[in-house]
């Protein structure tokens, strides 16, 4: 029997040490600093929270068209803040018509007038495609003393989708539940989450058809506020616009404003908090002025 050679036996561990690292689970990721920034972006496949910075947004009392509902969910979020009661929401409605602005102008509303020694509230941005992840967000902030709003934009689902079940059981039942400071806040041009066709298949495929609509719209019913945005009329489309120019100190008489900005939401073929802003830059644009 020949001696074997030092420079295999160490190769073989090598190879061996190697695959042991392969198979030893993954660090855990770094606790997230909540002092870096009031708003962060859950990256679902790494299990992290990432700073932003800077958020993009417009002042609260530019959001024309809106008076109830801001004034809903601004309580709403305020008792929240507090550490009393409030209700996970579901704004939904007419596309650009402030629905994700609004979430974002009432966070830093109320961070901007509370008591730094109560703690701040934090915005936490999480994708569509990451919902499935959420239970693990849940627990890793379930024990911060921050309070925390979860913040999904443009949420709906579409055929075949079963990760609405997940945040079903997140909102509003199952062992864990939602924790005592965190709020999810979603948007959706869809009251129901779901496609009508998608509804209405269930319907006529169904055995039990009553029992399977329930299942695809009981979802919404997990938001305790339903908050509805609809499509703006010509003065308050005019009203939003103003306010934005006199905010950005862009100066135009109002008669060459009300003729340009009439003119730009014709060939746009809609009014919506989204066509004044983007006129509103246009017009900035022509005057040297950044928005």
């Amino acid at each position: 029997m020949t001696e074997d050679n030092p420079a295999t036996i160490v190769a073989a561990l090598t190879r061996i040490a190697d695959a042991l690292d392969r198979l030893a689970p993954s660090p855990a990721p770094p606790a997230p600093d909540f002092k870096a920034a009031d708003a962060f972006h859950w990256d679902g496949a790494a299990d992290r929270l990432e700073p932003v910075h800077r958020v993009s947004r417009v002042p609260l009392d530019l959001l024309e068209g809106i008076d109830d509902v801001r004034r809903i969910l601004l309580d709403n979020t305020l008792q929240f803040a507090q550490g009393h009661a409030a209700n996970n929401a579901l704004l939904w409605g007419a596309r650009g018509m402030g629905k994700s602005s609004l979430v974002k102008a009432v966070h830093a509303h109320i961070n901007a007038q509370s008591d730094a020694a109560a703690g701040r509230l934090i915005l936490i941005e999480i994708a569509r495609e990451d919902i499935e992840t959420l239970p693990r967000l849940m627990r890793l902030i379930a024990r911060e003393p921050h309070r925390f709003v979860i913040f999904c934009d443009d949420l709906s689902f579409d055929q075949e989708e079963t990760s609405y079940k997940s945040l079903k059981t997140i909102l509003d039942g199952g062992l864990e539940g939602r924790p005592d400071n965190v709020l999810f806040y979603a948007t959706s041009n869809r009251r129901h989450l779901m496609p009508r066709d998608m509804v209405d298949n269930e319907r006529a495929t169904a055995i039990t058809p009553g029992e399977a609509v329930d299942e695809k719209v009981s979802l919404s019913d997990r938001f305790g506020l339903w908050l509805g945005f609809h499509n703006c009329d010509q003065p308050t489309f005019l009203a939003m616009i103003r306010g934005y120019c006199d905010e950005y100190g862009l100066e135009v008489d109002d008669e060459t404003l009300r003729a340009r900005a009439i003119e730009w939401s014709m060939t746009r073929g809609a009014r919506s908090g989204r066509v004044a802003i983007q006129f509103v830059r246009a017009l900035a644009g022509e005057m040297g002025k950044s928005v």
